[in-house]
């Protein structure tokens, strides 16, 4: 999504007739289809009747996201030259920060049932209304989005993990929720198997959030391992890196399989989606294993194949649960 655009178009500045409920949901599919590369395959494991208001909840946090992380666009070239880089982050955080108030504010009129006009919550208070979600998980994905804007080191697993109840878990929850499913046992199982994707996606993009100013590995793992912030600017995977990363992947992996049992007490329309979040959690935290915990040189990734090869498995294991 192009930030500058979409504010022009939609931002809290704009001046727009509300769309029909149709074009908001075109609209939100545009966003699903064309930010999340797998959104087509993963459009055909799932029921047909939750496509549409999972493409409205990715948009949702398509937005969010972008107003959290893209704020930087807003500034001219030329500008952001002549600022010093302390002066343009604050700046961006600023912004940030305002737009994330923004959206927030949309949340809360659609829930005290004011008429949308935004696109996104024109299609999510259809959603909110079929499904009966509740506001606490789209408003908690907000308060991690502020969190990154004002904290950049995590102290502790505890702390990292509190960071991933509110980015990663409720995610989930809102899953559940449009499948129906309420009960506290699936949440808890929802939550490890969420934690465990976020924590697997920090150890893949150590670099990646390095260089966004950030860093996912708690702060006493790294002074444990010896491993400081010029070690990280060095960039270099050496053996005590390899520990401190090997702690972590270890962590995410501890968390996937105290998830894994959500695949056998959903719904039998979503089991196969849970069964492939899981297994492809798992194939990221084996590649980076494969590579020697070596995240600098080059993003550990899954090939199309490894992909396919994934759903293959994933399909076949279902065949035989199903017999």
């Amino acid at each position: 999504m192009d930030l500058v655009d979409a504010l022009a178009r939609y931002g809290p500045d704009a001046a727009q007739a509300p769309p029909t409920l149709a074009e908001a949901e075109a609209y939100c599919r545009h966003l699903a289809c064309r930010h999340y590369e797998n959104f087509t395959v993963v459009s055909r494991l799932v029921p047909r009747h939750l496509v549409q208001p999972l493409c409205n909840l990715y948009a949702y946090c398509r937005w969010a996201d972008d107003l959290a992380d893209e704020t930087l666009d807003l500034f001219p070239r030329s500008a952001a030259a002549s600022m010093g880089r302390q002066a343009d982050l604050a700046a961006s955080r600023s912004a940030s920060l305002a737009l994330l108030d923004w959206w927030e504010a949309q949340l809360q009129a659609l829930y005290r049932g004011e008429e949308p006009t935004h696109p996104v919550f024109v299609a999510l208070a259809q959603t909110v209304r079929q499904f009966h979600v509740p506001p606490e998980p789209l408003a908690d994905l907000l308060v991690a989005m502020r969190r990154d804007q004002v904290q950049h080191r995590y102290q502790t697993w505890e702390e990292l993990l509190s960071y991933c109840e509110k980015s990663a878990n409720p995610v989930g929850r809102l899953v559940l929720h449009l499948a129906g499913h309420v009960d506290r046992q699936q949440e808890q199982w929802s939550d490890g198997l969420c934690t465990g994707l976020q924590l697997a996606n920090f150890c893949q993009d150590v670099r990646r959030d390095w260089e966004r100013g950030r860093i996912y590995l708690p702060q006493e793992a790294c002074l444990r391992h010896g491993w400081d912030e010029a070690r990280f600017a060095a960039g270099r995977c050496d053996e005590a890196f390899r520990r401190l990363l090997s702690e972590m992947v270890q962590q995410a992996e501890a968390h996937l399989e105290a998830g894994r049992p959500l695949a056998d007490h959903v719904a039998r329309d979503l089991r196969l989606s849970v069964r492939l979040f899981y297994a492809g959690g798992k194939a990221i935290l084996a590649a980076i294993r494969r590579r020697g915990y070596d995240v600098w040189s080059c993003r550990p990734t899954l090939g199309w194949m490894h992909k396919g090869w994934l759903l293959a498995r994933t399909l076949l294991f279902w065949m035989r649960s199903a017999a």
